[in-house]
């Protein structure tokens, strides 16, 4: 849940990333991390094993400040995808403030992405959080590999779900910052529609969006 610090003129959004095992959610902070200007972001901690990428999540502060000095944190954390590390997942979504599902285009993991989607429904519900309400969009992956879904499906998905779809090859940075400015837009407007942010901080979203992002690739 967003975090208010009125004494430091700071407002803190959490965003975590979701998806199967080796979906490529770890690729997308790091990419992100690469593309940010000097000074913008924390320092980047992964946890890996044998067994999975991440093990617990990673952790990518993001800083920005707008119009009228307000400092916004954008803290962004991944989970594992291994179905043995749910209790771990499910700990990592408490007070989230949106959701990028990273899912793989092969059509060979299309059940992976099916179940791993059920269960970031299962563990939201559990959290108190509403899927169909909750800032989402997805991201399918790995559009660089060969035996993936069409975009014929794609748009069909994004249609019937009427959830925003990115494409993306995360390994070498395409369509990692389309989707989390797409995701990050989504957050701020329905934190707006709640808590009025856009009044307070005397910014609407199109200025917080280009002072968010500005001098990125």
């Amino acid at each position: 849940m967003v975090q208010f610090n009125l004494n430091q003129r700071e407002l803190t959004l959490k965003v975590v990333y979701y998806g199967p095992a080796l979906s490529g959610k770890t690729s997308n902070l790091q990419a992100i991390h690469q593309m940010l200007p000097p000074g913008a972001s924390g320092r980047l901690m992964t946890l890996e094993t044998r067994d999975d990428r991440t093990l617990f999540f990673d952790l990518l502060p993001v800083f920005f400040k707008t119009g009228s000095g307000y400092r916004v944190k954008i803290k962004l954390f991944t989970v594992p995808g291994q179905v043995i590390h749910d209790s771990t997942r499910k700990v990592v979504l408490q007070g989230a403030d949106g959701v990028a599902f990273i899912a793989d285009s092969q059509v060979a993991e299309s059940e992976a992405n099916k179940d791993a989607f059920r269960n970031l429904r299962e563990n939201l519900a559990s959290n108190g959080l509403d899927m169909d309400t909750i800032p989402l969009v997805l991201q399918f992956n790995k559009r660089d590999l060969p035996a993936i879904r069409s975009e014929e499906e794609l748009r069909a998905l994004e249609v019937r779900r009427r959830t925003p779809i990115y494409r993306a090859t995360a390994i070498s940075g395409v369509g990692v910052l389309e989707t989390l400015q797409g995701l990050i837009g989504l957050v701020w407007d329905d934190l707006d529609t709640r808590y009025g942010l856009g009044e307070k901080l005397q910014t609407d979203k199109r200025t917080f969006m280009t002072q968010t992002f500005q001098g990125l690739p």
